[in-house]
């Protein structure tokens, strides 16, 4: 099926202040954002995406100018897609602290005149939440047809329909967890440490001197690009391959999943702020929805519509977010006798698995999509 071809992003400006959970205030803000389709009269035919962690709002299709800058979820938005754009309105946008239009760490702080840099206040999960409800304000959107994400994107999802359960008509939750491991925190932090102890760092005001922890960032993307994918994945893709045929008894690039990694590391560091990863990261770590709860997801869930429709699903070699944590949000809303479909996909891609084109995986969000009553 074709794409939705050109499209275009819009910044839009916010001046109410965003007060933050860690006690932080934007005093005005800035969210890029991207549609496609048409909001129809009844403005009911919303779609929400809320982006992963080095995700943004160019979702689909590609600029005029930059006809090979693909939106990142371009297989799975179009017409006759999952997300049809000849029945929905599609929004995508980039959250505050982002890098990529949104107001964030590389933005001039009016206090200050200067890049917020290392000033930029922690933002949770629940900020983002807030700041996309205004959004929905800004559009004129009661009440969405679905939130959706993956990853990140999809805690968002949950996040949304605890915190304005009477706004979400459907919630799909993929590739996701209630909250992270310990071992998922501790990569995260091994992650931070390789960027904060970078000398170019400079305590986050790496902007001021002209320079950018492209080293830090750059192993910080290698360590979680590895977590991102199976290890049946990257057997299959690289197993042992030499570049050369033989060794070279150095330390320099042999293997070709060392190649594999270090150009995805170096791809990353060159777009990526280094400053936001850290934000994003420390966002992941503190999710934890039920916390206010004593830890008891049944009733954080409780809070959620009774009329609210949930799609969770989850990957078998995704080990970073495994099927289990999914299962954990499913029973926690069956307990609360809520609307749920779970679905345990066999696809080969580990983590990243929620991005990919596939034939299964797509007609189940389809079909989700699908019974929704505009």
């Amino acid at each position: 099926m074709p794409g939705i071809g050109v499209v275009e992003s819009q910044r839009i400006h916010f001046n109410e202040p965003l007060h933050l959970r860690s006690g932080g205030v934007l005093p005005s803000y800035e969210l890029a954002v991207e549609t496609y389709g048409t909001l129809n009269a009844a403005k009911s035919n919303a779609i929400l995406v809320c982006h992963a962690l080095s995700g943004h709002h160019h979702l689909a299709g590609h600029y005029a100018d930059q006809p090979n800058n693909i939106g990142w979820w371009d297989n799975i938005i179009g017409p006759g897609r999952p997300l049809d754009t000849d029945k929905f309105f599609i929004v995508g946008l980039n959250n505050p602290g982002g890098c990529h239009g949104s107001t964030g760490p590389s933005s001039i702080n009016p206090a200050t005149g200067k890049p917020w840099g290392a000033d930029f206040p922690m933002v949770a999960v629940v900020d983002w939440v807030n700041a996309q409800a205004r959004l929905a304000d800004f559009f004129g959107i009661d009440q969405w047809a679905a939130v959706m994400g993956g990853s990140l994107g999809g805690m968002q999802a949950l996040r949304w329909s605890i915190t304005y359960p009477e706004r979400v008509r459907n919630a799909l939750v993929i590739a996701s967890a209630p909250k992270l491991s310990a071992q998922n925190i501790a990569f995260n932090d091994v992650a931070r440490q390789a960027i904060l102890t970078d000398p170019d760092f400079h305590g986050g005001h790496y902007y001021e001197f002209g320079t950018r922890p492209v080293r830090g960032l750059r192993l910080a993307r290698m360590l979680g690009h590895i977590t991102y994918l199976s290890n049946d994945q990257m057997g299959e893709k690289f197993g042992r391959e030499l570049r050369n045929n033989a060794f070279s008894f150095d330390f320099d690039v042999e293997f070709e999943v060392e190649s594999y990694l270090r150009y995805q590391g170096d791809k990353f560091a060159g777009y990526f702020d280094a400053n936001t990863y850290l934000l994003m990261t420390k966002a992941l770590d503190y999710f934890d929805p039920a916390r206010l709860d004593d830890g008891d997801l049944v009733r954080t869930m409780a809070r959620t519509h009774t009329d609210t429709n949930f799609l969770v699903a989850s990957f078998t070699t995704d080990w970073r977010f495994s099927p289990a944590r999914s299962r954990e949000i499913v029973a926690a809303l069956l307990a609360n006798g809520r609307k749920v479909s779970y679905a345990e996909i066999d696809l080969n891609y580990g983590h990243d698995s929620f991005l990919m084109e596939d034939a299964h995986y797509h007609g189940l969000v389809g079909a989700f999509l699908g019974n929704i009553k505009l």
